[in-house]
């Protein structure tokens, strides 16, 4: 099982060892980050997170509770507090094909619908990363729509796939 801790200082050095290379930072972060990622960028982005009714992001290590590891990173951010939306961002899973992936969604979308009262919850994702959007699919996000090369990189250009989901959809989703 995972679940989602706020991510701090201390959570750095793991991060920055899994961002290892150029393209994996972009993949994550699109052009928020330069590479190499550093302590100093990751302290401005956590300034002013985590707090309920007052922050515009929620960012989150995802820990497998079995071994109490770190296994990846995720955030909720863009809030707009008067739409009650947000963005999921920023996710990374540090080994692929243990459900790590599905699990943190999940975790996600409970603490967007649940705790911080949210109604829709939409996010991005390069249309190459074919596992990403699988997951996303399978946590009920829908697919709305395709930017196309929204993003060059290496004298490529990056599509991006938007995808939505609303509360009601993820209520119907949960039904116990």
């Amino acid at each position: 099982m995972i679940i989602l801790e706020p991510f701090t200082s201390e959570d750095f050095a793991q991060l920055i060892d899994w961002i290892s290379n150029e393209r994996l930072l972009t993949n994550w972060s699109g052009a928020l980050f330069s590479f190499p990622l550093t302590e100093r960028s990751l302290q401005w982005y956590i300034e002013d997170t985590n707090l309920k009714g007052d922050s515009d992001a929620f960012v989150y290590k995802a820990i497998e509770t079995d071994t109490n590891r770190i296994v990846g990173h995720i955030s909720i951010g863009g809030i707009s507090w008067k739409n009650k939306s947000a963005r999921i961002s920023r996710v990374f899973v540090s080994e692929k094909g243990k459900g790590y992936c599905i699990e943190m969604v999940r975790s996600a979308l409970r603490i967007g619908f649940e705790e911080l009262e949210l109604h829709r919850i939409g996010l991005g994702v390069y249309s190459d990363n074919i596992s990403a959007v699988k997951c996303y699919e399978k946590a009920g996000f829908i697919q709305e729509g395709t930017q196309r090369d929204v993003l060059r990189f290496e004298n490529e250009y990056w599509s991006m796939i938007e995808m939505g989901i609303l509360e009601e959809d993820w209520r119907n989703l949960n039904k116990k």
